[in-house]
């Protein structure tokens, strides 16, 4: 979910007529008019900037925007830090797999549950298998009793087009 935020309006953009003022020490000093609040920022040599728009009247801090900015952006990265995005990894299995291709594609999707992402695996058919999905069936639950001890099914096989889809997630 991306949060759409209206940029900051500072100075000379802030078009209200009147402002509640908190000064460059965060104390309140009340209602006043928007000339009046640019000279104090200016005399105090900071910007005015508005804090709460949708606030009647909105409130207006004196401070330096680009500190201001700067402290914003930090806190946007640490929200972002703490998000966690699963990946999903495909495994693409066929029908009439060999043995050690088999192994080969199990020991990747263990890697990639034991890191955390959520493996999708996948059964190709081409021409006529398309007639025999039992074979696709067969090796998905093998797939899924021998992938069974570190990842559990999280969606159950399922036809999509010419494939059959199946989701694991870590236990």
């Amino acid at each position: 979910m991306i949060i759409k935020r209206r940029p900051i309006r500072v100075n000379e953009q802030i078009d209200a007529p009147q402002v509640r003022l908190i000064d460059e020490n965060g104390e309140q000093v009340g209602i006043v008019i928007i000339r009046d609040a640019l000279q104090k920022a200016q005399d105090a040599g900071f910007d005015l900037v508005e804090v709460s728009p949708d606030a009647k009247p909105p409130v207006c801090k004196i401070m330096d925007f680009g500190k201001y900015k700067y402290e914003l952006s930090k806190r946007e990265k640490e929200t972002k830090k703490k998000q966690h995005v699963i990946i999903t990894k495909e495994i693409r299995l066929r029908p009439k797999i060999e043995e050690h291709d088999f192994q080969f594609k199990l020991r990747h999707a263990r890697k990639f549950i034991e890191a955390g992402n959520r493996v999708k695996a996948t059964v190709m058919f081409r021409g006529r298998e398309k007639a025999h999905k039992e074979y696709g069936v067969k090796v998905l639950e093998r797939f899924q009793e021998e992938i069974e001890d570190v990842a559990k099914v999280e969606k159950a096989a399922k036809m999509e087009g010419g494939h059959l889809i199946m989701f694991f997630t870590k236990k």
